[in-house]
């Protein structure tokens, strides 16, 4: 059941609300530039905003102030705060790993699991989703700047996945997402952000128009993401500041 929406918030200060609304103005109007930029539209691209250890209070001012989605790192916290959010489960996505016992938490709380790292994920993925009698969008985490600490389908093997798995009766696959590696400097995140850009691109040759998102780029380089053809980019800390790890699941 959706909460109602609420024109004051209790907890929130009226300064950290505006702070919210302002850092959602600026970061649509940066989103704007590197769409031009990119020879796109601001329209074309989606803001997430990303709710890892972030109230559901100051999360529900985001959705007020316009974000498009929200984005869920943990089965937990979702399962704690979900039920107070001003949004319906079409505008929740799930974009941390989630390992197979986790799925039956999560299947009725989300549209779409962008983090759909494996095949075996993908095959638990979608027997849940024809228990629950439902088609599950999702994305194909791609491990994109190749490195042991991450999960993800490897460049190489990705589209070879992509075909088993839209092939699944209960999936039904959008497209990609990474995360780019961490600190690894602008030209290479800039390479790697191009080549998810030509990934994509085969992608959707192969698999047809339902191909639609391309999931990329966070607070520290959204701008590049979109640039190189992102349609959705995942923002925390530049909607909500630093992260309080004493509060959430």
């Amino acid at each position: 059941m959706v909460s109602i929406i609420r024109k004051t918030y209790s907890g929130v200060s009226s300064e950290q609300e505006k702070e919210i609304r302002e850092r959602i103005l600026r970061l649509r109007e940066r989103i704007a530039q590197a769409a031009e930029e990119g020879g796109r539209k601001e329209e074309d691209v989606s803001l997430m905003a990303v709710t890892k250890t972030v109230d559901p209070e100051r999360v529900n001012i985001a959705l007020d102030a316009g974000v498009s989605l929200l984005g869920e790192n943990r089965a937990q916290e979702l399962m704690e705060k979900n039920s107070f959010y001003t949004c319906e489960k079409s505008r929740i996505h799930f974009i941390g790993h989630l390992q197979s016992n986790k799925i039956r938490d999560i299947i009725n709380r989300v549209s779409c699991v962008e983090s759909v790292d494996s095949l075996h994920l993908a095959s638990a993925l979608s027997a849940q989703a024809e228990k629950a009698g439902i088609i599950m969008h999702c994305l194909l985490e791609v491990n994109i700047g190749q490195e042991e600490s991450k999960s993800g389908f490897s460049p190489e093997g990705v589209l070879d996945a992509a075909g088993e798995i839209a092939a699944l009766p209960n999936l039904s696959l959008r497209g990609l997402m990474t995360v780019a590696p961490a600190s690894a400097g602008q030209n290479h995140d800039d390479r790697c952000f191009g080549r998810m850009q030509e990934l994509f691109l085969a992608l959707r040759e192969k698999e047809g128009s339902g191909i639609d998102t391309l999931s990329m780029g966070m607070t520290g380089d959204f701008e590049m993401a979109v640039r190189r053809g992102s349609t959705l980019v995942r923002i925390g800390q530049g909607i909500f500041g630093a992260r309080n790890y004493r509060t959430g699941g």
